[in-house]
Parts: C-alpha cells; sequence; structure tokens
C-alpha cells in the first residue's frame, strides 16, 4: 500500500450538518495527492427515525444495540440517505466519490460480534444483536477505485459471504481500513474538539498524546465517556502500522488540510 494512503472518518452528526460541505474543497486536495478513502456514519440521524417510527433505541456502553427494525434504520439511513447526500456534497465540491456499503464487493466484510464484556456495562457479558465485527477488506476493490482516481465512500455496513448484513461503528471501520491499508494518517471527524484535559474547557485540549499518555489519562480519569472508547480502538491500530491519528472536532475550510500539515493545531493528535 501507499505511504500516502489517508482515510478519513466522518461522524453522522457532520455529514448531517452544513459542516461536510466546508471539508469538499480540502478533501479534493487531499485526493489529487494521496490515495484517500472516506468512512462515515450516521448515529444521531438512525436514532431520530427510529423515534419517528416507534421504534426504542438502547444502547449499552455508548453501543447501539441492534435488532432486525434497527438493522433496517440503518440500511435506510446510513446505506442510503447518508451516504447519498455526502456523496453528492462531495460531487459539488470536485470530489469523484463512489458509494459503497459492505454488502458492495464485500468491501467490508465482517462477522457477527458474539456477547462481549463492556466494564461500564457490568461484568456480564453483552450482545448487541446485528452488530458485526471487521474481518476483513475488499482491497482489491479499493484498488480498482483508486487507480481510476475515484474516492471510495463507505457506510458503515458489514456483510457476509453468507449475505448476513451487521451494524458496525463507523470509527470502528475506520480505524481498521487504516490498519489493513497501513495509512499514514486517518483524521476521525467529530463533534469534539479533541482529546480535553477538562471536557467542559475546550481551552484544555491535548494538542498531542502519545499511546502510553493516552493510556495513563484513562487510568487516571482524564479521558471519560465516549472517548474512551474512541481512544483504545485508536491505539489498536496505531500497533498495527498507522502513522497518527487525529481526532478532530468542528472544522471550517483549511482545516483539514491544516492538521496534516501541522499535526496537533487543531484536535489532537495520537503517535505512537
Amino acid at each position: 500500500m501507499s505511504a500516502s494512503m489517508i482515510v478519513v472518518k466522518i461522524g453522522g452528526e457532520v455529514v448531517g450538518s452544513g459542516e461536510a460541505a466546508l471539508l469538499g474543497a480540502d478533501l479534493k486536495e487531499l485526493a489529487s495527492a494521496h490515495r484517500i478513502a472516506i468512512v462515515h456514519g450516521g448515529g444521531p440521524q438512525a436514532t431520530e427515525l427510529q423515534k419517528k417510527l416507534g421504534l426504542p433505541t438502547t444502547q449499552i456502553a455508548g453501543r447501539r444495540v441492534t435488532d432486525a427494525a434497527t438493522l433496517d434504520v440503518m440500511k435506510m439511513v446510513v446505506a442510503g440517505k447518508l451516504n447519498v447526500d455526502l456523496c453528492a456534497i462531495l460531487a459539488a465540491a470536485g470530489v469523484p466519490a463512489v458509494g459503497l456499503h459492505g454488502a458492495s464487493g464485500l468491501v467490508v466484510r465482517a462477522e457477527r460480534r458474539p456477547p462481549t464484556v463492556y466494564p461500564s456495562a457490568g461484568p456480564e457479558p453483552v450482545d448487541l444483536g446485528l452488530v458485526g465485527d471487521v474481518t476483513g477488506f475488499n482491497l482489491a476493490l479499493l484498488e480498482t477505485l483508486w487507480a481510476a482516481h475515484y474516492v471510495p465512500v463507505l457506510a458503515c455496513l458489514g456483510a457476509d459471504a453468507q449475505g448476513a448484513v451487521y451494524n458496525i461503528n463507523a470509527d470502528l471501520v475506520g480505524n481498521q481500513l487504516a490498519a489493513a491499508t497501513k495509512a499514514a494518517h486517518l483524521f476521525l471527524v467529530t463533534s469534539t474538539p479533541g482529546v480535553l484535559r477538562d471536557v467542559n474547557d475546550p481551552k484544555s485540549r491535548l494538542t498531542q498524546i502519545s499511546c502510553a499518555e493516552a493510556r495513563q489519562a484513562i487510568v487516571d480519569g482524564v479521558v471519560t465517556g465516549g472517548m474512551i472508547a474512541k481512544l483504545e480502538e485508536a491505539m489498536a491500530v496505531i500497533d498495527q502500522g498507522v502513522g497518527a491519528i487525529h481526532i478532530l472536532g468542528k472544522l471550517g475550510a483549511g482545516d483539514l488540510l491544516r492538521a496534516l500539515r501541522e499535526p496537533g493545531s487543531i484536535g489532537t493528535t495520537l503517535v505512537r
């Protein structure tokens, strides 16, 4: 894989706002010099549609429990509306985006996650239902797209060869894709401005943090809530050859390029 591989994970809250359009010019410039893959989520939109349909949303340890009806919602929202909307936004910015989901040529292969113990959910294993873990990617398909100068845009669904489809956390798909391609950079574009010493004070942002410092920050209780899972999953792929992981918050035009050229100038950069 090229050393100039970049993976950009965009959270659902970003896709659904005007912020995604602000990233378009940056992504166009990045795609002109690097191989780019984009992964996106859609949690807030899925929750909203479940509410409209009268379906309960159940989360355990910050993770969505996915029954058959919830999976249908994820298909409609993530592989449907949001993937189309994001590709359209990118097309308007001159980015040749190709929308994909896990069952597209099995580009994201997955298996059902077995019941798992989550420390914040007690000592008993929890079954999240139709939630998957990534087992691999169709890198040959992605190579074909990159060779023709297209930018793959992956919705966070996985599938297996038997036709089963699974809901997968978008951070996990982005992390695993970065590891599989030995990406030089992984950008996690979220609603949080990075890793904060004090969650109520944006000025307490850590500009750069090593894996050892991140683990200590978790032990010390400096890092809390959903950021713990985000950091733990990110650290796992740093050990697999990903160059640097940038946890970025609200971005304006030019900010993604600045984060690449000046690591730590925006958000928090996690390094080995």
